[in-house]
């Protein structure tokens, strides 16, 4: 199925599934909504499910890493072999996503999409390597559109299989020197708001390395002329791989009906993507936190997201969505096996 077709598929939720778990929720020992977003998360994952008791769900975390040409235009704090290197240390299971994942009771998927290294024979490791690392697209397109559409795939491909491995809770992350800067790009060009207004310190940087980084993105933009009307055209031109691969992670879910916790300012720019593609897409993302890149923000709003946490987190790698998936994990408890008024033998509330 070519992925039009799969965009077309993705339909809004069920609204009458949200009113039913509404009397369930109401029902439970407790004053009505008093237990605030847990409630909402449970009402959501029963319209996303759509049944009006779903199981508790088995949890993965999708880790796309890619490298980015842009890097070499002193945009990031750290160099360019930094992401093979934590691709290594996700492996061994000693980054902040593995603990983090242990945390949640969530898989690590590892998935080497775009990086400039060949890995060989790393156990563990998922590799649909489409690119290595992107062009500097300070010079031109940083993909070409045919590349960008593979990396959709990877993503859309992965949904489908670990859904059919029978994992029911997705959770993006992402890997990738400088991809900050694309991700930037990206929210400029799709929101329509100024390259300065939307740019964060990524890494760490300098006041000089940050005029620089907006510099750079205005330049890119200005070169390449990526069309807000045309979220693949935006993709290839001024995007990642990686953040391609959260694109289509995210279509994925919402074609099969499965939630997907976005983590920060990289994998929001992937779920920005797909919500150009098809705003249905919204329906099926819980946002998992709101990062200090600044231009996080402004996308959450663009597509009437409210994350979920707010702890100053900026790391990626989906350490946000991790803890988040901990939250619906709550939300979804409470509404499974908190005793209602009449199961429990309580008074409910009085009525006139």
């Amino acid at each position: 199925m070519k992925i039009e077709e799969r965009i077309s598929c993705i339909k809004p939720v069920r609204k009458d599934l949200y009113s039913a778990a509404q009397r369930r929720l109401d029902n439970l020992t407790k004053p009505p909504g008093s237990l605030g977003r847990l409630e909402e998360f449970a009402r959501r994952l029963v319209a996303i499910y759509e049944t009006e008791m779903p199981e508790m769900p088995k949890k993965v975390v999708f880790t796309f890493a890619g490298d980015h040409g842009v890097a070499e235009e002193g945009v990031s704090a750290y160099p360019p072999e930094v992401t093979r290197q934590m691709v290594f240390n996700f492996l061994r299971g000693g980054a902040g996503i593995n603990v983090l994942a242990r945390h949640a009771g969530a898989e690590v998927v590892v998935v080497d999409i775009g990086v400039d290294f060949d890995f060989q024979d790393c156990e563990g490791l998922v590799r649909r390597k489409v690119v290595h690392g992107t062009r500097n697209m300070t010079k031109g397109p940083a993909m070409t559109r045919d590349e960008a559409l593979q990396c959709v795939e990877v993503g859309v491909e992965l949904a489908g299989e670990y859904a059919d491995k029978g994992f029911r809770l997705f959770a993006t992350g992402e890997m990738g020197i400088a991809n900050t800067t694309p991700s930037s790009a990206i929210t400029a060009v799709l929101t329509g708001r100024p390259v300065e207004e939307v740019t964060g310190r990524g890494t760490g940087i300098g006041d000089e390395a940050f005029r620089r980084k907006v510099e750079v993105i205005e330049k890119a933009v200005s070169l390449n002329t990526p069309d807000p009307g045309d979220p693949v055209d935006v993709l290839a031109k001024v995007g990642g791989s990686e953040i391609g691969g959260i694109t289509g992670l995210c279509i994925g879910a919402a074609e099969r009906g499965i939630p997907v916790v976005v983590d920060g300012f990289i994998s929001t720019a992937g779920a920005l993507i797909a919500w150009a593609l098809n705003p249905a897409v919204a329906d099926y993302i819980f946002a998992a936190h709101n990062s200090q890149e600044i231009g996080h923000k402004v996308m959450l709003a663009h597509m009437g997201l409210r994350p979920i946490l707010d702890l100053d987190l900026r790391l990626g790698e989906g350490t946000g969505a991790a803890l988040a998936m901990t939250l619906l994990d709550a939300g979804l408890k409470i509404y499974r096996e908190m005793a209602t008024f009449q199961e429990a033998g309580v008074t409910g509330e009085k009525t006139d």
